[in-house]
């Protein structure tokens, strides 16, 4: 393979585009030039990343065994933390210790988090002293709590300096921390008392006391709280950081906004997971046993609504003997149901996690999708109608009934499970959050069984009626 361009990112670009084609080729390449691949991840730790994560495991262990220590700790921290796992544990013990003591602890702990519990001693046994502690301390809180999503690398200063001390104190610290948005303020049992931001510390006067410049009480979030209200916060008062307290308010870190940015992605994904009945926590790199363990009580539930649905169907079989029409046309009745309970399912959803949905305007949100649900099955109603009337009129599908019958049947049923199914796919997730349970736990499955029941038994009901 031969590359002309040579700056880290534009050699990047080709082998990302190569390696999609045929990783082989770039995995020969960069073993031949290990010097590129050097002078890439020191360059551009993101674009390494995005190349490893397109090689075989072994192929990419094999190239961040290579890499310098904070080398291959920056290129860590761009991978996902599950796929970063797979990779480490190939490592060789030294190389890991030695990027996991560069990574910052928060990192370090998502990703020793991943690791398989009879590797996990092992890892910090190779580990530096501090580097561990901060590691253990961390992994104390759940993943999805703010404790879990903390930086303890922030930048902190005591009650009593002056603006002027303070500000010769941060240039002091400037190499140790990256993240220097804001300055935090405590006392000598380092209890919150404020938050400074490093331009406001700057331009105020040298000899000011730090009390008369900073905001005294800020927003601050205890370390067990869950991540959707640490994003709550960030959003609501538009935070670059969320300072988390023990409950004496003792100052133990700071959630940055990357951390808040990735717990919002996290949370959607997890609502997402959980209305069709996924493990919340289940990647495609979860081990088989696990996720099925996970998957496998909802498909049993699905089973047995499914039954339900079964039921209905065989108590109508009378009227799809003497119409056979109706079994062509039942599956797009309840086709369409689904699709519109799911779609307002989704805005729900959506509303929900973000807290945009107060009890006060339930009634007023539900009777708005049941519009919707009305005009779009009036909509459908009618194309429905029109379709399954061309369809008889032309021979095409054999009815005994008048066309004009069939299309009305068709028409009505369409109507009335576009109305249900809207107005289901709303209220389903506000009745789960009355319950207390996850707006999203398994909602689809609910909706799913909802238009179902009324795009077969109500449509053959229906037809019982009318044919």
């Amino acid at each position: 393979m031969r590359l002309r361009l040579r700056s880290p990112r534009q050699l990047a670009r080709q082998l990302i585009a190569a390696a999609r084609r045929d990783h082989t080729v770039v995995a020969d390449y960069l073993d031949a030039n290990r010097e590129e691949w050097e002078a890439l991840a020191s360059a551009s730790p993101s674009d390494a990343a995005d190349i490893i994560e397109q090689l075989p495991e072994e192929d990419a262990a094999e190239l961040l065994s290579e890499l310098e220590p904070p080398d291959a700790a920056e290129v860590l921290e761009e991978i996902a933390p599950e796929l970063a796992a797979e990779l480490i544990e190939q490592l060789p013990l030294a190389n890991l210790a030695a990027a996991l003591d560069e990574m910052p602890s928060e990192a370090a702990a998502d990703l020793i988090g991943e690791l398989d519990e009879e590797i996990t001693d092992d890892v910090f046994a190779a580990m530096s002293d501090d580097a561990e502690e901060e590691v253990r301390d961390l992994l104390l809180y759940p993943p999805d709590s703010a404790g879990g999503l903390m930086t303890t690398e922030i930048a902190a200063l005591p009650l009593g300096v002056t603006t002027g001390e303070a500000t010769e104190r941060i240039r002091q610290l400037h190499d140790e921390y990256e993240d220097l948005s804001y300055v935090y303020v405590t006392d000598e049992s380092d209890v919150l008392h404020g938050v400074i931001s490093f331009r406001d510390l700057v331009f105020s006067r040298p000899g000011a006391p730090l009390a008369d410049v900073m905001i005294g009480d800020p927003v601050a979030v205890n370390a067990l709280a869950d991540r959707e209200e640490v994003a709550e916060l960030a959003q609501r008062y538009h935070l670059l950081g969320v300072p988390v307290i023990d409950a004496a308010g003792k100052l133990l870190g700071m959630v940055t906004s990357d951390a808040v940015i990735e717990a919002i992605q996290d949370e959607a994904t997890e609502d997402f997971a959980a209305a069709v009945g996924a493990g919340v926590a289940e990647t495609v790199y979860t081990d088989v046993g696990t996720s099925f363990r996970v998957r496998v009580p909802w498909l049993t539930l699905n089973l047995a609504l499914a039954l339900v649905v079964a039921f209905a169907i065989e108590q109508q079989t009378g009227i799809i003997s003497d119409e056979p029409v109706l079994a062509a046309l039942m599956p797009v009745i309840a086709l369409l149901g689904g699709n519109g309970g799911n779609q307002s399912l989704a805005v729900m959803i959506r509303s929900l996690a973000s807290d945009d949905v107060p009890d006060t305007q339930v009634t007023a949100i539900l009777g708005r999708q049941t519009g919707v649900g009305a005009l779009s099955g009036g909509a459908l109603g009618v194309l429905a109608g029109l379709i399954a009337l061309a369809l008889t009129s032309t021979g095409t599908f054999e009815s005994s009934s008048e066309p004009v019958q069939v299309a009305l049947v068709t028409g009505m049923a369409a109507f009335i499970v576009l109305v249900i199914g809207t107005l289901a796919g709303s209220a389903i997730p506000v009745v789960l959050r009355k319950l207390g349970l996850d707006p999203a736990l398994a909602a689809s499955i609910f909706v799913t069984l909802l238009t179902d029941l009324i795009g077969f038994g109500g449509f053959l009901l229906l037809a019982g009626w009318f044919l």
